[in-house]
């Protein structure tokens, strides 16, 4: 872990920090309400070390063949650090047991199935003392019915919200989406917003609205992200392909 590295994410951090206390600012609203989420994917974990030495303690990652590894290691790296780790990308149900090793949070969650999937999987994984607690998760939304991106309709949103309730493993904080490519994302992240206010109507503890990345941060706080998802204006541009 070079000082030269850690010097590069120190500013990198400042300047987002700073973006998100303008978007705040500009929509009236304080730079606490909204929260950090580095996503770390195809960067090491000695990456991850250095940003949590810089003060962030929420990471994400959205493939569990590269996660598992990261976690492991940045725990070796870093065992007294108290950080949480996010599954941001789609999950299949057969690699729902292997995640419930290492997530703290799922923000991906889109079906029936993936849910009774998940509630299993972190049941057993609490009985096995592989995890301490149950598993935060987050409804991911389509905005835009791109079925290669993930995401329930709207609509179904009500019904699965209701279906975890009923869980013991899994316990919902909220909604994700992404902003449709090449669209409006002020339009995009407005009508998330709308739909996670129905949400707390039911559902009161489900505030969290995950909406946000490095392009278009300020126009999710404008409308009501309580946590930006930041990779490249964070750790810089990634490769071509992933590991």
């Amino acid at each position: 872990m070079s000082e030269e590295r850690r010097q590069e994410l120190a500013d990198s951090l400042r300047k987002v920090r700073e973006r998100i206390d303008r978007a705040c600012h500009e929509a009236g609203r304080s730079p606490e309400e909204v929260e950090l989420l580095a996503v770390t994917k195809t960067f090491p974990a000695t990456d991850v070390a250095l940003l949590s030495d810089l003060g962030l303690t929420e990471f994400a990652e959205n493939r569990h063949q590269e996660a598992r590894g990261k976690v492991a290691e940045f725990a070796e790296l870093r065992p007294q650090a108290a950080v949480r780790w996010h599954m941001v990308g789609q999950l299949q149900r057969n690699k729902a047991r292997a995640v419930a090793r290492w997530a703290d949070v799922v923000e991906s969650v889109d079906s029936d199935r993936l849910v009774e999937t998940l509630d299993r999987a972190v049941g057993n994984a609490l009985e096995a003392g592989e995890r301490q607690r149950p598993m935060e998760v987050l409804l991911q939304v389509s905005l835009d019915e791109a079925e290669h991106r993930g995401g329930c309709r709207p609509d179904d949103v009500p019904r699965l919200a209701d279906l975890i309730a009923q869980k013991v493993n899994v316990q919902l904080r909220g909604v994700m989406a992404v902003a449709p490519l090449g669209g409006d994302p002020d339009v995009a992240f407005d009508t998330l917003f709308r739909i996670s206010e129905r949400l707390r109507r039911d559902h009161p503890d489900a505030v969290d609205v995950s909406a946000g990345m490095s392009g278009d941060l300020e126009s999710a706080i404008m409308h009501g992200s309580t946590r930006v998802r930041v990779g490249t204006a964070l750790l810089g541009s990634r490769p071509l392909t992933s590991p």
